[in-house]
C-alpha cells in the first residue's frame, strides 16, 4: 500500500457496491420526507496509486430513499468516469466532452431541474446520475456549459436559479455562472484572477455573489514535486473579498486578513452592509499539505459597502466544518446554523485512525446547532464509537419557524460496524432521534450531500 495513503481510519474506502431494500428503522420516519438523502465522497478503487489525496479520490455516492414513512432502499455507486468504467469492465458512458480531464466527481451531489448531478471543482465537468445513482455521463447542461463547474453552487430559493463561481486549477480567470430552473446556463461573467486562486466556495445574497480571493493559490513547486494536490499557502498574496452585483460585471474588492475558507454558512444583505458567515482557518495548505494546519472556527465578516471596511467577529470557538442553514433562508438573514465538530484532521488518518477499538477522540461524534440571535451553541454527541460529518437541514412541510424541520446525517455506529441515517428534530436537537435508518454497510467519511425531494 502507498505509505502516503490518506485513506485510513474513517476515510477507509469501501470495496463494493451495495443495494439493499426495506431497511430496518428504529423510531418513525416522518411521512412528509419523500425523496433521497445523498452524500458524495472520495472512494478510490486502488490504494496503491502514487498520488492519492483526500480531494482527488474517485467519487462514490451513497443514498437512502425515503417514502411514506419507509426506508425503501440504500445504494452506493462509484461515479463512472471512463477510468472507473474500464476498471469495472464496463463501457465508457456517453456524454459531453470532458474538456480538461475525465474524473469521477467526489465532492458534492445535488438535484436541479429534476436531474441529479455529482460535482467537483477545478474545471471538471459535473456528472449526471439517474434516480437510482447509476451514471449517465459527463454533462454540459445541454450544451450551455462551456467548461467545468463547481463543488458548491448556491440555489436561490426565490428564483430557483443555481449560481456558481468556477475556476480551473492554475488558470487566470474565474467565471460566475447562473443556471436556470430548467438546467441551462443563462448568464456567464469572466473575472480576472492572474494569481490562480483556489475558490472552493463563495456566498450569495439577494444583491451579490461574494467571492473569496484568499492566499491559497496554484503552486508550481508542488506540481513540479508531483504533489497530489498542487495548491499552497501564499501569504504574500494577502486576502480579499469581492462583491459582484448579481446583474453586473465588475467586482469591488475589500481587504481582509490572510486566512482560508472552505465553506460558507450563509450570507445576506443588511442595508449598506453585507454579512457573511464562514468557517475560517488562519492558514491552510502550508507546504501543499492538508495536515498540520490551523483549526477552523465559525466567524463573521461584515462588509461596509460605504466605508470599505470589513469587520471580523468570532461567532463560535468550537473546531468545526461543513456548515449548513435551512435551504429556505439562503441569500436571506438566518438565525440558525448546523455544523460538525472537527478535531484535527490528522486524527482521522493517523496511526490511531482504525475502525477497530476506536479511541475516544479518534473521530468527530458530534453535530452543532448555532442560535446566532441568542449567541448559543448546542452540541449533539452520538457517543464513543460513532463518527459523523456534514448534516443537512430539511424544512418541515408546514414550517412554523426557521428551525422547524429535520436534521439528517450519516452516523457510523461501531456496535454494528455500519452506518445509520439519523433523523433529528431541528427544534429538539439533543433529544432522541425521530428515526434511525440502519444501513447494511459503512459510509466512509466524505464531503457533501443533499436532500433531494421527489417531484410533487
Amino acid at each position: 500500500m502507498n505509505p502516503e495513503n490518506p485513506f485510513k481510519g474513517a476515510f477507509t474506502p469501501v470495496t463494493e457496491e451495495v443495494t439493499s431494500f426495506d431497511l430496518p428503522v428504529t423510531g418513525t420516519i416522518p411521512a412528509e420526507l419523500n425523496g433521497r438523502y445523498l452524500r458524495n465522497g472520495p472512494n478510490p478503487m486502488d490504494l496503491d496509486e502514487p498520488r492519492l489525496h483526500l480531494f482527488t479520490g474517485t467519487g462514490m455516492v451513497h443514498g437512502v430513499r425515503l417514502r411514506e414513512g419507509k426506508a425503501e432502499w440504500y445504494r452506493n455507486r462509484w461515479v463512472r468516469s471512463a477510468r472507473v468504467a474500464e476498471a469495472l469492465g464496463e463501457q465508457p458512458r456517453p456524454g459531453a466532452s470532458v474538456r480538461r480531464a475525465d474524473t469521477g466527481p467526489n465532492t458534492h451531489v445535488i438535484g436541479h431541474a429534476d436531474r441529479t448531478f455529482a460535482l467537483v471543482e477545478g474545471g471538471f465537468r459535473p456528472y449526471e446520475l439517474t434516480y437510482d445513482l447509476d451514471t449517465v455521463g459527463a454533462c454540459d447542461f445541454d450544451g450551455t456549459l462551456r467548461d467545468g463547474f463547481v463543488a458548491h453552487p448556491k440555489l436561490d430559493p426565490a428564483t430557483g436559479e443555481l449560481h456558481a463561481v468556477t475556476y480551473v486549477s492554475g488558470g487566470d480567470t474565474l467565471t460566475y455562472l447562473v443556471v436556470s430552473p430548467l438546467g441551462k446556463v443563462v448568464r456567464s461573467v469572466d473575472i480576472s484572477a492572474p494569481h490562480a486562486p483556489m475558490m472552493h466556495d463563495f456566498a450569495l445574497t439577494q444583491k451579490y455573489a461574494v467571492l473569496y480571493d484568499l492566499p491559497v493559490t496554484f503552486s508550481q513547486a508542488a506540481e513540479d514535486a508531483e504533489k497530489a494536490f498542487a495548491m499552497g499557502w501564499n501569504e504574500a498574496r494577502g486576502g480579499r473579498i469581492g462583491l459582484l452585483p448579481r446583474g453586473g460585471t465588475e467586482v469591488r474588492w475589500f481587504d481582509v486578513n490572510p486566512c482560508w475558507v472552505f465553506h460558507t454558512l450563509n450570507a445576506y444583505d443588511q442595508g449598506d452592509m453585507v454579512v457573511v458567515d464562514v468557517v475560517r482557518y488562519p492558514r491552510m495548505f502550508a507546504g501543499a499539505e492538508l495536515m498540520g494546519n490551523s483549526l477552523p472556527t465559525l466567524d463573521r465578516w461584515v462588509i461596509d459597502t460605504v466605508t470599505g471596511k470589513v469587520t471580523e467577529t468570532r461567532l463560535d470557538d468550537h473546531p468545526q466544518e461543513f456548515p449548513v442553514v435551512s435551504p429556505a433562508v439562503v441569500t436571506g438573514a438566518h438565525r440558525y446554523g448546523y455544523s460538525a465538530v472537527t478535531p484535527d484532521l490528522l486524527r482521522y488518518v493517523g496511526p490511531a485512525g482504525t475502525l477497530d477499538g476506536l479511541p475516544v477522540d479518534a473521530f468527530s461524534d458530534s453535530l452543532i446547532k448555532h442560535d446566532l440571535d441568542k449567541q448559543t451553541t448546542t452540541v449533539r454527541a452520538f457517543g464513543t464509537g460513532h463518527y459523523t460529518s456534514e448534516a443537512y437541514f430539511v424544512p418541515a412541510q408546514n414550517v412554523q419557524a426557521e428551525d422547524d424541520g429535520y436534521v439528517l446525517a450519516y452516523v457510523f455506529n461501531a456496535d454494528r460496524g455500519a452506518t445509520d441515517l439519523v433523523i433529528l428534530s431541528g427544534q429538539d436537537f439533543t433529544g432522541d432521534p425521530i428515526a434511525t435508518v440502519h444501513l447494511p454497510a459503512r459510509v466512509p467519511l466524505g464531503f457533501h450531500g443533499s436532500w433531494i425531494p421527489d417531484p410533487a
